[in-house]
């Protein structure tokens, strides 16, 4: 029934769905039942980068640029949460209350809740509520991130990494991590000085990587995303990597790679699930009291653990 009505465009609906998801609900699985036939249909779209680069309003530009081109559009904004007291202010949304009116947008902030790698551990389910209640494209912005946090790359089809002049020199510019995973760069703040410079370093970085015939090259393009200005830009830049995607089954690949992890997520889940269960018996603290003892090694004691798990 909440499937039915998020996709007749229920916000109640999709924000009910969203929180079975980010939950861990008992009927989590019925839920993703009924969404499975949906999957596949939306654009996703990842946008990251460190903080203070413009990630918020540049995503709120984009919905603006899509909107006008009568796209129904989706966003998921993850925000950090509190390694201390688990809490999040979950403020993105604070920046688009321009759409907060629109049937055509819906604008979910989560919360990392300690996930690492920019996304929370909700967030692919979240994605697939989207598509199930009829988003055109889905948008998600990672928590301002640093070199490593890469994980958005495996849950989007088109990933732009943010950046601003003043980041960094041009050694920054060929480090491994978060710039490898951009099929668009986005040079945000083009009017602060040190722009030319970013472009220069971010196109000598590309140049340095080997391509094939027909390889994707990352798009480079400037925005001053305050004024709305290159917004157009880097949508046209999303639209052309999307027409490389399918013309190569790039975006096949990735959309198995994709559901490949996810299917892994759940069942790593499940076992640590399982694995916690054991600590209220007695086998999970025998065999750490053996290794303590030294009368067995881990790996030894892992096995034995995984062993129980599979009776």
């Amino acid at each position: 029934m909440l499937v039915e009505r998020a996709r007749a465009g229920d916000p109640r609906a999709v924000a009910r769905l969203i929180t079975l998801v980010e939950s861990g609900d008992e009927v989590l699985p019925q839920v993703a039942a009924a969404l499975a036939p949906y999957s596949g249909q939306a654009q996703v779209v990842g946008l990251t980068g460190s903080p203070g680069v413009g990630k918020s309003t540049t995503t709120n530009e984009l919905v603006r640029a899509l909107r006008a081109q009568g796209r129904r559009v989706g966003v998921l904004a993850v925000d950090p949460s509190s390694p201390f007291t688990g809490g999040a202010i979950l403020g993105d949304r604070v920046r688009m209350q321009d759409h907060a009116t629109d049937p055509g947008v819906y604008i979910r902030s989560m919360s990392s809740r300690g996930h690492l790698g920019g996304l929370s551990a909700a967030t692919p389910q979240a994605v697939r509520v989207l598509e199930g209640a009829g988003c055109d494209v889905v948008l998600v912005e990672t928590v301002g991130v640093g070199q490593a946090e890469v994980e958005v790359a495996s849950l989007a089809d088109t990933t732009l990494v943010l950046l601003a002049p003043g980041m960094g020199d041009a050694i920054q510019a060929v480090k491994a991590g978060i710039l490898e995973i951009a099929d668009v760069f986005v040079v945000n703040k083009a009017d602060r000085d040190g722009a030319d410079a970013t472009v220069r370093d971010i196109n000598g970085m590309i140049a340095l990587g080997e391509r094939g015939p027909g390889e994707w090259r990352p798009q480079v393009v400037r925005s001053i995303a305050a004024r709305g200005e290159g917004i157009d830009d880097i949508v046209a830049a999303i639209d052309k990597h999307r027409s490389w995607l399918v013309e190569h089954d790039e975006l096949r690949r990735r959309r198995e790679a994709r559901a490949a992890a996810e299917i892994e997520a759940i069942a790593l889940g499940a076992l640590r699930a399982r694995i916690g269960s054991l600590r209220d018996g007695t086998g999970l603290a025998a065999l750490a009291g053996r290794v303590a003892e030294g009368t067995l090694d881990p790996y030894a004691a892992a096995g034995e653990l995984l062993a129980e798990l599979g009776n």
